[in-house]
């Protein structure tokens, strides 16, 4: 009887014991869904109180979860930030420094990682990291930037167009992916929105949403830039004088409906079919009437523009609020919304007309701080703050931590799982930033820096060398750069010291390793093409190897101004070149850099021709537009570019016309000028 007892009691303990052992293997991992969008500034969603406009659906997520003020990004640009996102590493750590770069997909990820943990994986939407996705199941992406009306998607590498609008096309294949799935699997689903990326096209539903509206300008949009004249004022993204009339503001000419002219590069208006470009139009063109018979200039003209501008990114704004509400209900009405960790962030922050600007790119606060809201079900928070400094490398750490996988050692970033537990926790005293792409599109000087909790610290370098300093307290406009203030030494010295620690931390490249190259790594169509000059190049500049398709573009590098290699110079001719790509191909753009240094002779060409056949005998002339690239002293590089379409071609040919001679107002008149070029980029 005893020893019957003690088997029975064993027996109850070991059925118990197994019970508990297999509810822990049978314990369902957190599903993921992770939402996007592209420059959604904090400033645009309700619920960071800025009143400009009401987002319900996202405001409910920040309800039920914990809202973070002080995320911040390591580069705000695209492509560097979507890096940053998969691999928890900073961009000189993943390649990733600029737009102009490829992913190597090759390398860790976390969606790999949880791959090999047993989850299901899958990005829609924008990729714009160029090399195709990998670690994912399935990958539905839009092509480069995508379109907003009728757009392409790359469906696991077949291309298709699709009628409808980019935000609710990327949420109905989310929801239609989600049906899919195994509901004993966990999942982790990427949506990726275009929205509200430039140039800020609504939906035709919304086009009306803000009629009538008048939003406040900004206390500091007429900034001057005093004693940042060579930093903020060098910029060239403008809301009153760098928008694009078309392109941007939809105001080509005077009869909106009646001519669209390409001013920049507006392609913009031929993904739109007939009944869609009719609804534009019935907005639009008594939009257009009313500010054409108006006449405006001046400070009047500058507000004007601020407020197209407005009503076109909030209203465009509008479908990423109904893509999160359709996205939550469709996860309550299947049972998971309980058992699915829902994330909203964006790519980085945006200006929404502070300082005067639109876009990104630079440190201060708007375009540094991105929105970042994080519903974990497994947490009992609910419409929690949190104002503690988080960063971009650490969304992949925390999105493996919660999904019970290990977060390697080489990822920089960490976890935030604690801090949605506890929202008064804190991670780090300081955020470590850099920006890469200049010489590029926007006129930003790269840039590294440091900020606090109160303090910002900046260092622009490249062709300039000047430091600023901020107290976010006493200037949160950062309109006031105290560097040269004498209270402010000790703190900026010790604020330097402490740059100096993160830039060892994160294993920085010295500056002199990275300005040195001088050159930017660019994937396009065109590399390695075969490739003929009807002029032979002087090989003095280019060594004698072929620059126009290696994949490299020369850049401007103010420590070495003599530097003229990496070009193909010609003298006294024009530049003649064919490319055969031995198949049809199709781009949405192809374009030539010129360098212009009239001291050295060298003329930028008088003009250029693009030009593209599909069997080498019957060529279409493509229409062309230019655009500064870069400058410095007496130098200048000048992008010339023309847009493909749809049209397929197999044979490529640009010609450059050299000026031939120098000038009467040259001292060395009558001599023969040089044209130098680089790189036909083909994309």
């Amino acid at each position: 009887m005893k020893y019957r007892f003690i088997l029975s009691v064993s027996l109850v303990l070991c059925f118990v014991s197994t019970m508990i052992s297999c509810s822990k293997v049978q314990k369902k991992p957190m599903n993921i869904v992770f939402i996007m969008a592209d420059d959604h500034a904090s400033r645009a969603i309700s619920c960071y109180g800025s009143g400009l406009n009401h987002t319900p659906n996202i405001d409910k997520l920040a309800d039920q979860g914990v809202r973070f003020t002080n995320a911040c990004v390591t580069n705000s640009i695209c492509g560097p930030s979507r890096a940053t996102l998969l691999t928890g590493k900073y961009s000189h750590i993943n390649g990733f420094m600029t737009n102009d770069n490829t992913f190597d997909g090759s390398q860790q990820t976390f969606p790999k990682l949880l791959q090999q943990a047993g989850y299901t994986t899958a990005v829609i939407g924008k990729w714009h990291l160029v090399s195709d996705p990998t670690g994912f199941d399935y990958w539905n992406i839009l092509p480069g930037q995508g379109d907003y009306y009728n757009p392409d998607f790359i469906d696991n590498g077949k291309r298709v167009q699709e009628r409808g609008y980019v935000t609710d096309l990327i949420t109905q294949k989310s929801i239609s992916w989600l049906q899919k799935q195994d509901k004993n699997k966990p999942f982790c689903l990427l949506v990726h929105h275009k929205a509200p990326h430039r140039n800020w096209l609504p939906a035709l539903k919304h086009l009306n949403d803000f009629k009538g509206v008048r939003f406040p300008v900004p206390a500091n949009y007429f900034d001057d830039y005093a004693a940042r004249e060579t930093t903020a004022g060098a910029q060239e993204m403008s809301i009153a004088t760098d928008m694009a009339d078309g392109y941007d503001l939809k105001l080509n000419v005077k009869g909106f409906p009646d001519s669209i002219k390409n001013l920049g590069f507006d392609n913009w208006k031929s993904r739109m079919d007939a009944e869609q470009w009719a609804a534009w139009v019935n907005v639009y063109a008594p939009l257009n009437d009313e500010y054409f018979a108006q006449n405006l200039s001046g400070k009047e003209l500058a507000e004007w523009k601020y407020q197209r501008y407005m009503h076109d990114y909030l209203s465009t704004v509008q479908s990423i609020d109904e893509s999160v509400g359709e996205i939550v209900a469709w996860l309550k009405e299947n049972g998971l919304y309980e058992n699915t960790l829902i994330v909203y962030t964006s790519d980085q922050g945006f200006y929404t007309g502070e300082h005067g600007w639109f876009d990104k790119r630079f440190m201060y606060e708007e375009s540094l701080l991105t929105p970042l809201i994080i519903h974990n079900p497994a947490s009992p928070q609910q419409k929690a703050v949190c104002t503690s400094l988080v960063q971009n490398t650490d969304f992949a750490p925390t999105l493996l931590d919660i999904a019970g996988v290990k977060v390697p050692a080489d990822m920089q970033g960490v976890s935030l799982n604690a801090m949605l537990v506890n929202p008064a926790k804190s991670v780090r005293d300081a955020v470590y930033y850099q920006y890469y792409e200049y010489p590029a599109i926007h006129s930003v000087k790269r840039h590294y820096g440091i900020r606090t909790d109160r303090y910002k610290l900046i260092h622009f370098y490249h062709d300039v060398d000047v430091w600023e300093f901020y107290d976010l307290k006493t200037d949160p406009g950062e309109m006031k750069n105290l560097i040269n203030d004498k209270s402010s030494q000790v703190i900026i010295s010790q604020l330097k010291e402490q740059l100096d620690q993160m830039r060892d931390k994160y294993n920085v490249p010295a500056l002199d390793d990275e300005l040195e190259m001088g050159f930017t790594n660019v994937a396009h169509k065109a590399v390695g093409v075969n490739l003929k000059l009807t002029y032979p190049p002087s090989a003095k500049y280019s060594e004698g190897k072929n620059v126009l398709t290696d994949g490299t573009v020369k850049t401007l590098n103010a420590w070495h101004p003599g530097d003229l290699s990496g070009w193909q110079g010609i003298e006294g001719k024009d530049l003649e070149a064919t490319l055969d790509f031995e198949k049809p191909v199709k781009a949405d753009s192809i374009s030539i850099n010129c360098l212009g240094h009239d001291a050295a002779w060298i003329l930028l060409p008088k003009d250029v021709v693009i030009e593209v056949s599909p069997d080498g005998k019957n060529y279409h002339k493509l229409s062309m537009h230019s655009s500064p690239y870069a400058s410095y002293s007496n130098r200048r590089i000048v992008r010339y570019a023309a847009f493909a379409g749809k049209e397929n071609f197999r044979f490529l040919k640009i010609k450059a016309v050299n000026a031939a001679f120098l000038p009467e107002t040259h001292p060395a008149k009558g001599k023969p000028a040089w044209l130098f070029a680089d790189e036909i980029v083909v994309r």
